[in-house]
């Protein structure tokens, strides 16, 4: 499934507590999209969220249902240096 990365920029200090992560990913579910990971910015007020989803219409689809802003979806692959560096030297053996 594709990956992407979404920038989401917060009014206040962004504050996340079980329910509305629950929530989240209830909705998230629902959609078809599932929720890896996010970065917060040092003064909480942007995210940094990754995503494996169908379609960037998904994504837009379940943030509008949880009410969370979105100002950039970026397609984006993987790039690991642990599994380069792991995938060179399995090869070089």
């Amino acid at each position: 499934m594709p990956l992407f990365l979404i920038e989401r920029t917060f009014a206040e200090e962004l504050e996340a507590n079980a329910e509305s992560v629950g929530r989240i990913l209830e909705i998230n579910r629902e959609v078809g999209v599932h929720w890896l990971f996010s970065f917060l910015s040092a003064d909480k007020r942007k995210t940094y969220c990754l995503y494996e989803a169908p379609s960037t219409e998904a994504l837009r689809e379940a943030a509008r249902r949880i009410g969370l802003p979105v100002d950039v979806i970026i397609e984006v692959s993987e790039l690991n240096p642990r599994k380069i560096l792991e995938s060179e030297r399995s090869g070089a053996t």
